[in-house]
Parts: structure tokens; sequence; C-alpha cells
């Protein structure tokens, strides 16, 4: 599959216009943002809205609280902020007030990943979807472009539980048309392959299908599966696609430790031992610049993971 990486859109706009859409729909949803809502696109409900939108200000472990005590008064609570602040200042929180109780919370961090830019290490989450996965009865969807965040915020309204979702600061290449339903039990075979399994989510879908494409060019057949939902994770999916290559690749804008990379090696660790290389961040904070010029110093680009991969597979 070939991506037109010129054609982007914003997701945290398409965030927005989505739970505007499910509050025409649904008087129960609330939407909550920690004085972000420009940043979070939060704001978009907040202007159709404003007796449904509630700004926690610079406090987001009252924010969750408050959420919990509204959904179980019967609210949808969203509640936004930066994914750094909304998982790592509020863990205790989302543990003990939101998980524990299985309190119907959906927690939304934007700006995840290194691609924050310019405002460094500490607003760079690299850890949010370790936290996040650990609680028990937590769901954790990492969506890939506007519309398929767009279809799992509506997922989201609909279903009870808790559960985080997590989106990227930059605009992001269009990847799935109109007719793209969201399964919360389904990864999804991008690319069928031989060589290689390709398992990835995010922004960095994107950049690996550019990766399969150049693989391609040089005979090498990766396989490209997009996994959205980290937890819970397709087991079924993943075993299929590593018993036909019989190796593993992850690729993901965060810690290699407790994502999706860990993931993925705890399916294949219980079902179906084989060699995995886990692209991502390894054991460090990220740091100030450019989106792109992050992304190519951490060997997130098609062109660096194409290379790795191509490295890898000569061992």
């Amino acid at each position: 599959m070939i991506i037109d990486k010129n054609n982007k859109k914003s997701i945290r706009s398409a965030f927005g216009n989505a739970l505007s859409e499910i509050g025409e729909i649904n008087p129960k949803v609330v939407v909550m943002d920690a004085d972000l809502s420009c940043s979070t696109q939060t704001q978009i409900f907040a202007k159709k809205f404003p007796e449904r939108f509630f700004d926690s200000g610079i406090a987001e472990q009252d924010m969750i609280a408050t959420a919990a005590g509204l959904a179980a008064a019967g609210k949808i609570p969203f509640v936004s902020s930066f994914a750094m602040f909304v998982t790592g200042r509020t863990y205790d929180q989302i543990r003990n007030s939101v998980c524990y109780p299985e309190f119907n919370v959906k927690i939304v961090g934007t700006h995840g990943g290194i691609t924050v830019g310019e405002d460094g290490a500490s607003h760079q989450a690299l850890e949010d979807i370790s936290l996040m996965r650990n609680i028990p009865h937590m769901t954790v969807i990492v969506p890939a472009d506007s519309k398929e965040c767009e279809e799992v915020v509506k997922y989201a309204a609909l279903h009870d539980g808790p559960m985080y979702i997590r989106i990227a600061r930059s605009n992001v290449p269009e990847i799935f048309g109109d007719d793209y339903h969201f399964n919360i039990h389904k990864a999804l075979l991008m690319e069928e392959g031989t060589d290689v399994s390709i398992f990835t989510n995010g922004e960095t879908l994107a950049e690996v299908l550019g990766a399969a494409e150049i693989l391609k060019q040089e005979g090498i057949s990766a396989e490209v599966i997009h996994v959205p939902v980290v937890k819970p994770i397709d087991i079924e999916t993943i075993i299929k696609s590593v018993k036909k290559t019989n190796f593993a690749v992850t690729v993901e804008n965060h810690s290699v430790i407790g994502g999706l990379g860990s993931a993925v090696c705890e399916v294949l660790c219980g079902y179906y031992p084989a060699k995995v290389y886990r692209i991502g961040i390894h054991d460090e904070f990220g740091q100030s610049g450019e989106a792109g010029e992050l992304l190519e110093y951490y060997g997130l680009t098609s062109d660096t993971i194409a290379k790795r991969i191509k490295s890898r597979l000569k061992d």
C-alpha cells in the first residue's frame, strides 16, 4: 500500500469533531480538559456544548477524580490532556478511582511520543501506553489516522468501561477510507508478506507502509499488521503472521519497554516463541527538535525502518 504523505489531516481535530458529533446524539457525554482545550481540540465540543464542558485547569488529578464521580452518576466523561500529563500525573487516580471500580471514563492522551517536537522530553510521553496497559480493566487504543480516530471515539462512547486513547500531535496521512469500521477484537492486515511480520500502530503505520514498499523493491516481502488495540491485543492475528514469517518486528513511537513491542513479545513468548526486533525509543528520554528530525534521529522514518529490518534479516 502506497500512502500519500503529503495528504495529511489533524488527528486532534478529528477527535474534537467526533466528540461534537456524539455529543449531539448522546446527552450523557461530557468533556473535561486541563487547560489545554485549544491544543487537544476539545474546544470544538466546548463551543457547541458549553454546559457539558468542564475545564479543570492545571489540576489533572482533580479532573480524573471528578470524571470518576460523573461516571458514577451515569455520565460518560471524556477527559483529555497531553498524554504525558493525563497518564503520568494521574496514575493513582486512574488506577484507584477509575479502573478499580470499573467506571466508564474515557481518557484521551494527545501529543503522544517524540513528535510533540520542540516541547522536549518533559512533554513527550514515551511511557503512557506501558502505564495504561498495566492497569486491570483498562482498554488501550492507538489510532493511526483521522478516520480511525473518529471511529474509535464513537466506539468508546457506546461501550462501557475505562479506556485510554492515544493520539499524536502531528498531522497524519490519510490511510483508511470512509468504509473503515473499527473492530476492538482485530488487528488489520495491511500488506501480506512472507519474510518478516511488522507490527505497528498510530502515526508510525504510515512510515511502516513506506518501509514495506522500500523492502519490496529490494526483494524482501514484508507483512504489515496494524495493531490499534494494544489491550486487549489480537493474539490470533499475531501468531498466524509470525508462524508464516518466523520473524517479528515491532515499530512504535513509544518506549520499547512496556508498549506494543512488549505486548507482542508477551504473546509470542506464551504461544509461539520467535525472534523479535523492537524499533522504538530505547530506554531514554526524548529531546527538543522538529517532529520529522526526531523521527529520523530515533530511526522511525520509512528509510531508517527499512534499513534496520534489512540489516536484521542478514543476521
